[in-house]
């Protein structure tokens, strides 16, 4: 059964995308906002290259 098992499961991880690069960046306004960048690029088994960019960003509570 073990067998079984690592057959089907296997496959699924050498099919995985490679990471080729990343990078993470944080700034802090002086208004207290603090705004995050990451950048991820991916190459696939076949050679596609996919860049991927998530930003966010987050105010602080206004005060009474």
């Amino acid at each position: 059964m073990c067998l079984a098992i690592a057959a089907l499961v296997l496959p699924l991880l050498v099919d995985c995308d490679r990471e080729v690069s990343r990078t993470e960046s944080t700034s802090v306004k002086s208004d207290g906002t603090v705004k995050s960048t990451e950048k991820t690029v991916t190459e696939s088994k076949d050679g596609t290259v996919t860049k991927t960019e998530e930003s966010k960003k987050t105010t602080p509570p206004e005060k009474p």
